[in-house]
């Protein structure tokens, strides 16, 4: 009797090893497909993609030649405008080059129709907010991501988007910076963060597309004036004060910089005297566009990511 008892807890004590072996197996297995899945990416132009909402949705990234799968490394987001595509808005903005001399993978999201939508459920459209909160985690699974280093830049349509994404997802992203665009009216009394935000704003006083006085409310997805924005950020951070200006001739950029906001956020605004619906410091092959850079002597991509850099969560 003994024998038998003492021969089933062998069998017992086994199977329990058996078991234990097979988990750590398989949990070596996981670890190790994470790691290949990191170390695949290269420095350079990839594309990505992912299932949303029930749409595949696509995606443009640049990692820089510094990038070490086994240490963190800071993320900017950039949304392109109307008709744009993310390889579109890449080169314009230029932000690859920065990114090798920075240090920071760039990632370009592609809209649905090269468009963006803000209306989740309208006509079947999908909810970009959703999208770019679904990215985020989808990314941190495929590269080393620094999670309190997250950014996000936009321009035109990209740009509202951006305001968008400020109003809903402080927790995720550090910074903020809309180039030629501005906050829905619609949105505006909903938009409620729970926490300051860091915002910079660069508009063209003369932008014919994205109005610096504003559009008219009663139009279907008016924006607030230029003035009324920056109102809007300055009051919800609590600023205290305005300081300063960046090294820009006033008669060209007009900088307005408030700080003694909550948790160290800022806000930010650029106004280029006479400057209409561009990336400041661009790429383009509009020849007077060009002449009117040189002059300006501003770079909006620079500009940007010096910003990102004084913030992290």
């Amino acid at each position: 009797m003994n024998i038998y008892k003492n021969s089933r807890i062998v069998k017992k004590l086994l199977i329990f090893l058996l078991t234990a072996t097979l988990a750590t197996a398989c949990n070596s297995i996981k670890a190790e497909e994470t790691s290949i899945t990191k170390e695949k990416i290269v420095s350079g132009d990839n594309y990505g993609e992912l299932q949303n909402q029930g749409k595949l949705r696509t995606y443009y990234f640049y990692t820089p030649k510094s990038y070490n799968p086994d240490r963190p490394m800071p993320l900017v987001l950039v949304f392109h405008g109307d008709d744009g595509s993310g390889r579109s808005i890449s080169n314009v903005t230029r932000f690859n080059e920065l990114a090798d001399k920075k240090g920071f993978i760039v990632v370009y999201p592609d809209g649905i129709n090269q468009k963006w939508s803000l209306r989740g459920n309208a006509q079947g459209r999908v909810d970009d907010v959703l999208f770019v909160s679904a990215l985020l985690d989808h990314l941190k699974q495929q590269m080393n991501i620094d999670g309190h280093k997250v950014y996000a830049t936009g321009f035109s349509r990209g740009g509202i988007l951006t305001q968008a994404l400020a109003c809903k997802l402080p927790d995720k992203i550090a910074g903020f910076a809309s180039v030629a665009g501005s906050l829905p009216v619609r949105l505006k009394p909903n938009c409620q963060p729970p926490t300051p935000v860091s915002m910079l704003m660069i508009n063209g006083t003369n932008d014919r597309d994205v109005l610096y006085e504003g559009d008219d409310h009663t139009q279907r997805g008016a924006l607030v004036s230029i003035s009324d924005m920056v109102d809007f950020w300055r009051s919800h951070d609590q600023c205290t004060s305005s300081s300063g200006s960046l090294q820009f001739s006033e008669d060209k950029v007009k900088t307005s910089l408030y700080k003694g906001c909550m948790g160290n956020s800022e806000v930010w605004e650029l106004a280029v005297v006479n400057g209409g619906h561009f990336w400041p410091g661009g790429f383009s092959t509009d020849k007077s566009l060009n002449k009117f850079n040189a002059k300006l002597g501003l770079n909006a991509s620079e500009t940007i990511w010096n910003f990102f850099q004084r913030h992290s969560q």
